[in-house]
């Protein structure tokens, strides 16, 4: 291992020990050295999302600048970023920030779950074109019980048992999917965790093992 590697790597494996021998152990010191690296880990973060915001505003401006395709939206995103940055300052509860979400983000979050539910009907009826097999119907099948369980069809009303059948996809079948795929997500962050913690694993700079 050369020698630029043997910091980053021995830097790592040291915050990773610490960290986790604060959890395990009730020592004081531990506590303190445990809360100082996690403090230090989301400051890290934080200038994270700033760089990440900085690299949209200024792929943006260049959009601008160079008069491409879609410059008016560019423009608009920039505009309500700053201002939606400098209300935001004023603090999270206030009336103007609740009013910029209610009246702009949730109406607009509103708009893209329905047009989800339009996108998942259209695919799974090219999906029954292309491909005709149980598993396609099964996936259309399961879409209409969901989308006729949650709204009502004009003039008709509920579709009997439409909302219990909806409520069993739903909290039993999709919940067990999900859970699993979360239990599948923090087995394999656990295992990059030992990885890295063991040196096995350096994306910090140092050579990859």
């Amino acid at each position: 291992m050369k020698l630029r590697g043997i910091l980053p790597t021995a830097l790592a494996i040291a915050s990773g020990i610490l960290v986790l021998a604060g959890y395990f152990f009730a020592i004081d010191v531990l506590g303190e050295i445990r809360l100082t690296l996690i403090g230090w880990a989301v400051i890290v973060a934080a200038f994270a999302v700033f760089a990440g915001l900085v690299n949209l505003l200024m792929v943006h401006v260049n959009k601008i600048r160079q008069r491409e395709k879609g410059m008016a939206y560019s423009l608009i995103l920039i505009a309500a970023l700053i201002v939606t940055f400098l209300i935001g300052l004023t603090g999270p509860e206030t009336p103007t920030v609740s009013f910029i979400f209610n009246s702009f983000q949730l109406p607009v979050e509103t708009s893209l779950m329905a047009l989800l539910a339009v996108t998942l009907a259209v695919a799974g009826i090219r999906l029954l074109r292309r491909h005709l097999n149980l598993l396609s119907i099964l996936f259309l099948a399961t879409a209409l019980v969901v989308l006729l369980g949650t709204a009502p069809l004009p003039y008709l009303g509920m579709i009997p048992y439409s909302d219990w059948l909806r409520s069993q996809i739903a909290q039993v079948l999709a919940a067990g999917g999900a859970r699993g795929i979360l239990l599948g997500v923090a087995l394999g962050t656990l295992t990059t965790g030992l990885r890295i913690l063991f040196g096995a694993d350096r994306p910090y700079g140092g050579d990859n093992g």
